[in-house]
């Protein structure tokens, strides 16, 4: 039976770097409009001691999803040394389509897989283009589906991306923007019937009673802006709590369907969304199996990178793998853990043997 092997990654990291300072003239407001009593100063302080994040990156205002997820995919394709043509699904993970700089609209026809695939000037008619919506997990989500298409036989080679240019959905009058960057992760996953490497097992899950709008749209804070345009809004405090409770248990999940030993996974790529709340996810995680957190375990992109949303998991597999991030490595065999949440609420997991 063949295996479903990452054979090529590739990344694309936006050009423009916001640094924190760069919001000490923002005029942050409360839900109901009313300014802070704290100094943006203070403000910054206390987001870059929760969330991690120093900074950030945008991408400049020529470049929509599409082309970030163009150049990501470009890269992988090449890692991989395989011929465009023969790709049988182009998987698209995102959120909110392309947003030109100036519009306030989404556009998502044709689907941005499909423009990727025009892009990349593919002209296999086979070669099957479609966006998936899954939220911040939504990659992962992709490489599961590639993987369920190549066991079925229905499928030897799928490019998985995913892409996201939050700048362009957020409240500048809201703290959370700050949280949120543009950025692209992308790879090749191939059918294998070498059992040495490839997705073991995996876990998904979506969430849709309360939890269904604890990320949504909704009206700037600043009540002078027109109502009618909206802007990315969550609950953070639910949000966090949601992840602490959940994420760990579909981790778990994925690694006993796997019948994997916790002592064997060497390295966890989780969704950078804010560090206090990945390293509580950790800590969780191994409580589940009485241990605690091995030294190391849990490589991080978001205090230069901030958080791209479906795109965080790929860049930071491309970056450690490539060697890119100071004292993270994998070695070939290693157990590794890929796990993201995000709107939905949607949870996956996938256990993945290097």
């Amino acid at each position: 039976m063949s295996l479903s092997v990452i054979t090529g990654l590739g990344s694309y990291i936006p050009a423009i770097k916001k640094e924190n300072i760069e919001f000490i003239k923002g005029h942050f407001l409360n839900e109901d409009g009313s300014l802070f009593s704290a100094t943006n100063s203070v403000i910054i302080e206390k987001f870059k001691s929760i969330t991690g994040i120093e900074e950030r990156r945008y991408a400049k205002s020529k470049y929509n999803t599409s082309d970030l997820g163009y150049f990501a995919a470009q890269k992988a394709i090449e890692d991989a040394k395989v011929n465009k043509e023969e790709l049988d699904y182009i998987i698209f993970g995102h959120n909110f389509g392309d947003i030109n700089k100036k519009s306030i609209q989404s556009d998502m026809i044709p689907s941005l897989a499909t423009r990727v695939k025009h892009l990349l000037g593919i002209k296999n008619p086979n070669c099957v283009a479609y966006d998936i919506l899954f939220g911040c997990p939504g990659w992962i989500q992709g490489v599961i589906q590639a993987q369920a298409y190549i066991k079925a036989g229905m499928a030897k080679k799928c490019l998985v991306i995913g892409a996201e240019t939050l700048s362009r959905v957020v409240d500048i009058h809201d703290r959370d923007s700050m949280i949120y960057s543009d950025g692209a992760g992308a790879c090749i996953v191939e059918a294998s019937s070498k059992n040495t490497s490839g997705i073991i097992s995996f876990a998904s899950q979506t969430f849709a009673e309360e939890e269904a709008y604890y990320l949504f749209f909704g009206s700037s804070f600043d009540k002078k802006k027109d109502p009618n345009v909206r802007y990315l809004k969550m609950h953070g405090r639910k949000i966090y709590e949601f992840a602490l409770n959940n994420v760990p248990n579909a981790m778990k999940m994925a690694l006993d369907k796997g019948n994997i030993s916790i002592d064997q996974v060497k390295k966890i790529f989780i969704h950078q969304a804010n560090e206090k709340m990945d390293e509580a996810i950790i800590k969780r995680f191994y409580r589940l199996y009485k241990k605690t957190v091995p030294k190391n375990i849990m490589p991080m992109s978001i205090h230069k990178l901030g958080n791209s949303s479906v795109a965080t998991v790929p860049t930071l597999l491309d970056l450690v793998i490539k060697g890119k991030i100071e004292n993270q490595e994998i070695q070939k065999g290693d157990i590794i853990i890929l796990a993201s949440v995000g709107a939905g609420m949607n949870i996956n997991a996938i256990v993945y043997k290097y």
